[in-house]
Parts: C-alpha cells; sequence; structure tokens
C-alpha cells in the first residue's frame, strides 16, 4: 500500500513540474515574442491560409493553443478580428500545438537535466531580460521532460496493479473515453499535458499493454475538446461576439470528434496510424493528435462560413442589445491585467475603437446641434442632451482605463500614445460641450421667440457642412495622417468666423438683426470657432501615435454627413 501511495505522489509531482514547465516555456516565449507577434494577429487579413499558417506558427512559438486561443478571443473582442479571421487562426493552433507532444514522444529523458540546468545558469547569470527568457524557456523544455521520466516511473509500479489494470480496460467504450479525456484534460486546462501524461503511461516499464491507441484515441479526441475550457473561460465577460470566438473553438473540435469516431467504427484508423510507429506507442498517441487535428482542419477548411452561422444560431444577438444603456464595446475590465496574454497593442486599439464610438457621437451632436438651430424641436434636444450624457460616460469609462494603463511598465512609444489618446479623449469630451452649447442657444432663441436673419440661417449651414467635413476627415481617414487637411479646415473655421462676425455687424447696423438674436449668434460663433480648435487638437494627438483608424462605425454616417 506504501508503494502506490509513493507512486501516486510521484505521479503528482510530475505532473505538477510538467504543468509548470509547460506555463513557464510558454510564458517565456511569449515574452520573446512581444507585442510584434501579436501585432501580427491583430493585423492578420481573411485569408484562410495565411490564417491557419500563422495561428500554428505562433502556437508552435509559444507552446500554447489556450495561449494563442485566448489571444484570439482578445482580438475579436477589441474589434480587431472578425469570426472568419478568428477560425482560421483557431484551427491553425490546433495544429501548432502538437508540437509538444511529438518533442515528448523522443524519449531524451536522459539529456532532460542537462537541458535544465544549462537553462537555469542562463535565467541565474544573464542580465539582459530577453536572455532570462531564454533561458526560462530551455530550463522550462528541460523540466517538461524531466517531468515525463518522474511520471513514467511513478506509473510503472501502478501498472502492474490488477485494479489499474481492470480500470483501464473499463474504458473500452468510445464514448467513455471522449468523457474522460475531456473530464481530465478541462481539470488541467492543457492537451498537451492530458496527451503527456497518456504518453508517460506508454513509457512506463512495465506499462505496455495497459493502454493501447483503441482505448487511448478516443481519450484523445475527448481531450482536444476538454482544452476548449480555458478559451471559454477567457470568454466570460467579454463581449456576445469574442464568446462566440470561444464557441467557434469548442464546435470545431466537436465536430472533428464526431467525424473521427464516426471514422473509427468503419475504417481501421487505429491500424494506421499504429504502422508509422510500430514500436513506439508514445509516438502513435503524438501522431494520432497531429491526424486529428490535420484532417479535421482540411475538411472543415471549406465550411468556415457555416461554423460561424452555426455559432451565430447557437448565440444570437439579444434584440435591442446595447440600445437604451450607456455600455462599453470594447474595453473589458480583465483588459486591465498586467498579466493579460493580448499585449498593450490590443488594448490600445480597444480604446481607439471604443474613442471611435465617442468620436461619432460627438459628431452626431455637433451636427443635430447646428441643426436644432434652423429646426428646433423637443425630439431633437432631447436627443442631443441624452447623446451629451453618452459621451460623457464613455469619456469618464475611456479615462478610467487609460489611467490604469499608464500605470504598466510601457515603453515610450506605447507610453506617448496613451498620452495622445488621453487628450483626444478629451478634445471630442469637449466638442460634445460645444455642441450642448449650440443647441441651449437654439433653445433659447425659441424660448424669447427670437429668429436669426435669412442670411445668419445660410451661415449656420454652412458651419454645418465645414463641422460635417472635418468630423467626417477625422473619423474615415488615418488619424496620424490628416494633420495637415485638418490644420486647413481649422485655418477656414478661423477665416468664417472672422467674415460671419463682420457679417453680423453689417446687419446689427443696418438693422437686419436684433440686439439679443446678435448676442445669441456671437456666442454661437465663438462655440463653432473652438468646435475646430478642438478637432485640430485631435489631429495633432492623433499625428503621435501609429493608431490606423477610430474605428469603422462612423465612417458612412460621417460621408453621409458630408453629402448632405
Amino acid at each position: 500500500m506504501n508503494d502506490v501511495w509513493t507512486a501516486i505522489l510521484g505521479l503528482a509531482s510530475g505532473l505538477a513540474i510538467f504543468l509548470y514547465s509547460m506555463k513557464m516555456t510558454s510564458g517565456s516565449l511569449e515574452a520573446l515574442a512581444g507585442n510584434k507577434l501579436k501585432g501580427i494577429l491583430a493585423k492578420l487579413t481573411s485569408n484562410r491560409f495565411a490564417g491557419i499558417a500563422v495561428g500554428a506558427g505562433i502556437t508552435a512559438l509559444i507552446q500554447s493553443s489556450s495561449a494563442t486561443t485566448v489571444m484570439v478571443i482578445g482580438f475579436v473582442n477589441a474589434g480587431l478580428m472578425n469570426l472568419y479571421q478568428a477560425l482560421w487562426i483557431i484551427m491553425g493552433a490546433n495544429i501548432g500545438t502538437n508540437i509538444t507532444t511529438q518533442l515528448i514522444a523522443f524519449d531524451v529523458g536522459a539529456f532532460a537535466p542537462i537541458v535544465a540546468l544549462a537553462g537555469a545558469f542562463i535565467c541565474i547569470f544573464a542580465k539582459d531580460k530577453k536572455l532570462r527568457n531564454v533561458g526560462e524557456a530551455i530550463t522550462g523544455l528541460g523540466f517538461i521532460f524531466v517531468s515525463m521520466s518522474i511520471m513514467s516511473k511513478a506509473m510503472a509500479p501502478l501498472c502492474e496493479l490488477d485494479s489499474v489494470k481492470h480500470l483501464f480496460a473499463s474504458i473500452n467504450n468510445p464514448f467513455l473515453g471522449i468523457l474522460v479525456g475531456m473530464g481530465f484534460v478541462a481539470l488541467i486546462q492543457s492537451s498537451a499535458a492530458g496527451i503527456g501524461v497518456l504518453q508517460a503511461m506508454a513509457m512506463a516499464a512495465s506499462g505496455a499493454g495497459i493502454i493501447d491507441l483503441d482505448q487511448a484515441m478516443f481519450m484523445i479526441f475527448g481531450m482536444n475538446i476538454g482544452t476548449c475550457v480555458t478559451a471559454m473561460l477567457a470568454s466570460i465577460g467579454a463581449s456576445r461576439i469574442a464568446i462566440r470566438a470561444a464557441l467557434m473553438h469548442l464546435t470545431f473540435n466537436i465536430i472533428g470528434t464526431i467525424i473521427f469516431t464516426t471514422a473509427s467504427f468503419i475504417l481501421p484508423i487505429s491500424d494506421w496510424v499504429k504502422a508509422m510507429s510500430p514500436d513506439n506507442v508514445a509516438r502513435q498517441f503524438a501522431n494520432m493528435h497531429l491526424i486529428f487535428n490535420v484532417v479535421s482542419t482540411i475538411i472543415l477548411l471549406p465550411c468556415g462560413s457555416l461554423i460561424v452561422r452555426l455559432v451565430n444560431l447557437i448565440l444570437p444577438d439579444k434584440g435591442g442589445e446595447g440600445e437604451g444603456r450607456k455600455y462599453l464595446k470594447y474595453l473589458k475590465p480583465s483588459m486591465l491585467s498586467q498579466d493579460l496574454q493580448l499585449g498593450t497593442s490590443v488594448l490600445i486599439m480597444a480604446l481607439t475603437n471604443e474613442i471611435g464610438r465617442m468620436l461619432v457621437l460627438a459628431g452626431e451632436n455637433v451636427k443635430d446641434s447646428l441643426e436644432a438651430v434652423l429646426n428646433n424641436s423637443d425630439s431633437v434636444q432631447t436627443s442631443i442632451d441624452d447623446t451629451e450624457e453618452y459621451i460623457d460616460y464613455l469619456n469618464k469609462e475611456i479615462s478610467f482605463y487609460i489611467s490604469h494603463v499608464m500605470m504598466f511598465e510601457l515603453d515610450e512609444k506605447d507610453a506617448a500614445t496613451m498620452s495622445a489618446l488621453f487628450k483626444i479623449t478629451g478634445n471630442i469630451e469637449r466638442m460634445g460641450d460645444h455642441a450642448t452649447n449650440i443647441a441651449g442657444y437654439a433653445k433659447m432663441l425659441e424660448e424669447k421667440g427670437l429668429k436669426l436673419s435669412e442670411k445668419a440661417q445660410e451661415e449656420v449651414g454652412q458651419m454645418k457642412k465645414v463641422t460635417s467635413e472635418a468630423y467626417s476627415t477625422l473619423i474615415s481617414a488615418k488619424p496620424s495622417s490628416v494633420l495637415i487637411k485638418m490644420a486647413q479646415i481649422e485655418q477656414k473655421i478661423d477665416d468664417m468666423t472672422d467674415d460671419y462676425r463682420e457679417h453680423q455687424l453689417e446687419r446689427l447696423k443696418t438693422g437686419h438683426c436684433s440686439g439679443d438674436a446678435c448676442v445669441v449668434y456671437s456666442e454661437m460663433l465663438t462655440d463653432f470657432e473652438r468646435l475646430g480648435d478642438h478637432m485640430l487638437n485631435i489631429a495633432e494627438a492623433a499625428a503621435e501615435t501609429e493608431i490606423q483608424s477610430f474605428g469603422t462605425e462612423g465612417v458612412e454616417i460621417a460621408t453621409a454627413a458630408v453629402q448632405a
């Protein structure tokens, strides 16, 4: 009994070292890759083959399909990637994750301590942070093989027990095998670790015959489903579309499992895989894992649109989702974690897209407020007030996120970008304030029974046109390339303000404008001129960054505003 207990403790120790080593290796390689790696993912086009290749390559590099999938969910949540792009990367990640199990199949346990020791020396004596990351990755890789050796030796006495033999013999039902695989990997959150345990069992001194590929393959299928737990957990609290991305990962592996389980009743799949490496059961397990993911990807590659439709059907949009309430679309509290796997570049894009929403609202309020001067109504005033409340809400929330991110350890470029985004947010909020002021003048004119002259109304129409042009320039072009054009528009606004003040004095002298109406109009010109200043400030701050756009939500609106 003592031997059994010792063996169980040894198995638990080996598994603990394996899981920690996987995390160490993955984290170190990810740190070495940096934000550039995440930028490649974020900027990926919709080309399915490129998506699969990048997903497989990055997962092979960072040794974790879960990390890649979590990144993808973050990108989808931040509005940087659609579901089709996410699907291809997830497919590729499933292929890339096989590197670990293929490496484990090489029995290099004798050399593993040397590899781990070499990595440890690098960690201890290296001063450069990147070199220390290299050392940690090497140490983690060495300990992965050390842990395999520990688990194999611990399993040797267990494999001799009749109760253990009966236990594994009872897993002869394919569906039971799938459930066992699912449950085990859902618990440890690593399919590589789950298959590693099976491989350790195969490499155990007296483990031959305890479990063969015919039993293990169904557990391997189930493990591919169980590994989706990490992605599902990462999607908690995210947007509906991000949850769909996690659901696609689960759907892909479930469909793959159905295909392979059904095929196993018709075709001698296990015999084919055994023939590839008849004397190496650990390699058979690794090959089955690889074949499952590669073949599933090939079969489901033409069905991308159907998978996306399926997850949309499973998780449809809620009726009126987001209507009548204030909410952040791209920013989530989980993004404020310094351990976040998404990287600063993704957080910056999420902030930028959220700021884009704020800019759309402010631009629309400016247009509506000038329209209110021409054609006021209670509904217009209510709409402007409600939108201003939303702008204030976004300003508060976005500023909260920026201020917290600024406490992170940012490089010089990211720190400058965050500072610029903070300036942009403040200037958009001021745009909203001036729009509210102008709407207030419209209400004042109505309450006092005043009316602007026909010429002044024409000038207000021109104000509306030029502010819409400025807004459209900001929202629809690359922010860092619009400074010159915005400077020209701002100068045009200044010139218009000066001309309109001259016209106002002339109308006042000739009696075409009452004194009270002139006072209101003069205040409106001040707000108009300051709107130009704030839009130029936004362009100047944006020029200090490398952001690509303020999002696409307002492009059509802005274009229509210019054409109106």
